[in-house]
């Protein structure tokens, strides 16, 4: 997985034209930890994944993965690998789809698990369906509930957040919807 990363990374890196060090300004993430993931010697976390996608204005299934053409030539799939992180498993269910402008994760939170998200790009859209447990998502600084078959949409160009304060695991679907300019 580090290489495939690695391998997305630096793919990124040359379509935009830009140095270790201009992709470290734009994401907020080191030289040299750009340096280690690209080499596949470092695993970057789900929330550094982030601050990656957000720096080069890219979904987050872009470095979940390789593209490859479907049977078909249709349309492009990625071999979905998940991510998992101590209390979070990332799952890439649909990668981003130009003509929808949307990506499709399943996330699983552990028990106790709380992770907090730094503001995506101008526009993002996230959509959560909680498909088992109960979590509860973070926004305007306070804590909501939701429950199995419960649903909600915001905008995720804001600091946001999930917890699982149950004792079981939780899972839940999130639909990201990026901005036209993407």
């Amino acid at each position: 997985m580090n290489n495939a990363i690695g391998a997305q990374l630096k793919q990124a890196r040359n379509e935009k034209g830009w140095s270790l060090d201009v992709a470290s300004q734009f994401t907020g993430v080191s030289k040299a930890m750009l340096g280690q993931i690209e080499r596949g010697e470092s695993s970057p976390t789900v929330a550094k994944l982030w601050d990656i996608a957000n720096g080069f204005k890219f979904p987050l299934s872009y470095f979940l993965g390789t593209v490859s053409k479907d049977v078909m030539g249709a349309s492009e799939v990625r071999e979905l690998t998940p991510v998992t992180n101590k209390g979070l498993s990332i799952s890439t269910l649909f990668p981003f789809d130009k003509t929808t402008s949307i990506e499709v994760f399943s996330l699983s939170l552990s028990p106790n698990y709380q992770h907090i998200s730094l503001p995506h790009n101008d526009g993002v859209i996230e959509h959560i369906l909680v498909v088992e447990g109960e979590i509860e998502y973070f926004l305007d600084e306070q804590w909501h509930p939701l429950y199995q078959g419960d649903v909600v949409k915001f905008n995720a160009d804001q600091q946001h957040g999930y917890r699982n304060s149950s004792k079981s695991p939780s899972t839940f679907h999130n639909i990201i919807c990026y901005p036209s300019a993407l």
